[in-house]
């Protein structure tokens, strides 16, 4: 009995001392990066924004990984090798766009859009939380447990649908850090599941053999999240603040007790001209400029931005980063990077890159700076869309969700346009990486899992001209709409793209790694149906296209074809057991 207690007091003061360690380590890593004291906030829209074009760039203090590449755009370029071949190779990834705001169901922005009155956001909040001068977001990132959350299990099915990398959320602009964060404590493993969930997805694409990005997109927080300072303008709660307003000292006693609003919220900034106003837009960040009035705390935040970025490179050794934004990077001081101008990006990729380079011995790794112009070093993405033209200046991703980038009832599930959409990116060069919104309590519902189980059999079926290729001559060729080449509508794929119509005269095409020509027709033809595709004519002037044999990739037998002046004309097999589009292989 005596050595039981013994024991008993021994595990207590191990426990004990364990939970004092790593509450230690905490509150070092903050004391590395402390807050700076705010100035009393002004009355709202009395400041002008500071002008972010005659404001010099400010260089940040912000310590890297040893290497060859530095925090300057200048060194990054010169040593960065190029994209690597996988990316070039893989063409098609899953958005894993998941997170708390989730678990209010109503789409993209619920965190923001819970503060707006009206909104149906707010709507939702209301009626599932409470008001959100009582009951705001932290409560929300409090309750929620995703428990059916498997990523072993989800990075299966991505890869049984055709995946080759997953683009994983790690902060979204609600500011809640989905890993052991040392530098946010609103993070996954503090507050809500208490798991670290960047770690899980990590452990699991490794398994699989999956490569993974985690993405960021923090930036924006600063200026995002001034609804949550705000109040209800009419009705009983007219003029009580909502929970943004409030300090570390209210939460004493309270669940939330120690943890600092300030790191979840921010601070408010409405005094600023144009911020209130477009808070209240449907997506508008303030006007250009620059927080002039708050320029030890814009210091503070950029480099509280670049660490948490920079402590995921390090512990967690993703296959890429990605910034979101509208500009040329993160900290430009207009568009979504207003407020401050400074080199964080640059400190940020510096960084990954010199690990990337000690870890592999070659950095095989990028770099996505949203729709920032060529730069070597960097990725590009297309949100939404896809180019009109084949775009071959620099790699890039079109992005887009299934219904919104987050969870709302209602969402059209189509394998077909998922396929179409990846069709159109990869025949004018690009990748395409698409979302499909995880339910509150992770896990994907009946009609995701099976619009992802079409898209692989479509995969295995036609993947050599898909995976490893490149873009042919011209995109494609079809129906012309306002002397454009008909193409998949953009936006979120919804019904709009679910019922959009193609027939047998629309084509796209592809170069296989293996130098064949691949011509897919947008649709499936009826059995027997002679097809006919003008630009392999021998009169349609583009070279090399002397056709010597036509195959119909998943078809075992002989194709009718011939290749006359004004096209290559193929008959059909007398059946036709395909959906959404048919490729042929062109030799």
């Amino acid at each position: 009995m005596k050595n039981k207690c013994n024991y008993q007091a021994c595990s207590k003061s191990i426990f004990f001392f364990l939970v004092f360690f790593a509450a230690q380590l905490f509150l070092h890593a903050q004391d590395k990066n402390p807050m700076p004291a705010i100035p009393e906030a002004k009355p709202i829209n009395s400041v002008q924004m500071g002008d972010s074009k005659s404001f010099p760039e400010m260089k940040l203090d912000i310590p890297i990984a040893p290497g060859p590449y530095e925090p300057t755009w200048e060194s990054i370029e010169k040593n960065y090798p190029g994209s690597p071949k996988w990316l070039r190779d893989a063409k098609f990834g899953i958005w894993v766009h998941f997170g708390p705001q989730s678990a209010g169901q109503s789409g993209d922005w619920y965190a923001r859009k819970l503060y707006v009155q009206g909104s149906l956001a707010n709507k939702n909040h209301l009626k599932k939380f409470g008001h959100p001068s009582e009951v705001g977001y932290k409560e929300v990132l409090r309750d929620w447990n995703p428990k059916k959350l498997d990523p072993a299990k989800l990075t299966k099915i991505y890869r049984d649908a055709g995946a080759k990398y997953l683009m994983i959320q790690g902060v979204h602009h609600d500011n809640y850090d989905m890993w052991n964060s040392k530098y946010q404590p609103w993070n996954s493993v503090n507050i809500g599941p208490k798991r670290d969930l960047i770690g899980e997805w990590a452990k699991a694409c490794r398994a699989d053999g999956m490569r993974f990005g985690v993405t960021f997109h923090h930036e924006y927080t600063w200026w995002w999240w001034q609804t949550a300072f705000g109040s209800d303008t009419s009705g009983d709660r007219k003029g009580i603040p909502y929970d943004g307003n409030l300090t570390l000292a209210d939460g004493k006693g309270k669940w939330w007790e120690g943890y600092d609003p300030r790191m979840l919220y921010g601070i408010d900034l409405r005094e600023y001209d144009g911020v209130d106003k477009n808070a209240h837009s449907p997506w508008s960040p303030p006007p250009a400029g620059i927080f002039s009035n708050h320029l030890e705390y814009a210091k503070w935040y950029a480099k509280n931005w670049a660490l948490r970025m920079m402590d995921v490179v390090e512990h967690y050794d993703p296959d890429f980063i990605y910034t979101d934004g509208t500009v040329q990077g993160p900290f430009t001081g207009d568009g979504t990077g207003t407020g401050l101008k400074a080199d964080a990006m640059q400190h940020v990729i510096a960084d990954f890159y010199n690990r990337t380079l000690k870890r592999r011995g070659v950095v095989n790794t990028f770099s996505i700076v949203k729709f920032r112009n060529k730069t070597n070093g960097t990725v590009n993405t297309e949100e939404f869309g896809v180019p009109e033209k084949i775009n071959t200046d620099q790699t890039w991703i079109a992005e887009a969700p299934v219904g919104d980038w987050f969870y709302a009832p209602g969402f059209t599930y189509n394998s077909g346009m998922m396929i179409r959409y990846v069709i159109e990116a990869i025949a004018r060069d690009g990748n395409a990486a698409l979302c499909i919104s995880i339910l509150p309590d992770g896990s994907l519902d009946a009609g995701s899992l099976k619009m992802l189980k079409e898209v692989g059999v479509w995969m295995r079926r036609n993947g050599e001209s898909v995976y490893g290729s490149r873009a042919w001559t011209i995109p494609g060729e079809g129906a012309i709409v306002d002397g454009k080449l008909k193409m998949l509508p953009g936006g979120g794929l919804t019904k709009r793209q679910a019922e959009f119509k193609f027939d047998e005269h629309d084509f796209r095409f592809t170069i296989g790694k293996n130098n064949a020509l691949y011509a897919f027709c947008m649709t499936v033809p009826a059995p027997g149906t002679q097809l006919k595709i003008k630009s392999l004519g021998t009169a349609a002037g583009f070279p090399g296209k002397t056709v010597k044999n036509v195959t119909l990739l998943g078809y075992k037998g002989k194709l009718q074809w011939k290749q006359e002046s004004d096209g290559l004309y193929i008959t059909c097999p007398a059946t036709m057991p395909f959906e959404t589009s048919i490729v042929f292989k062109v030799d």
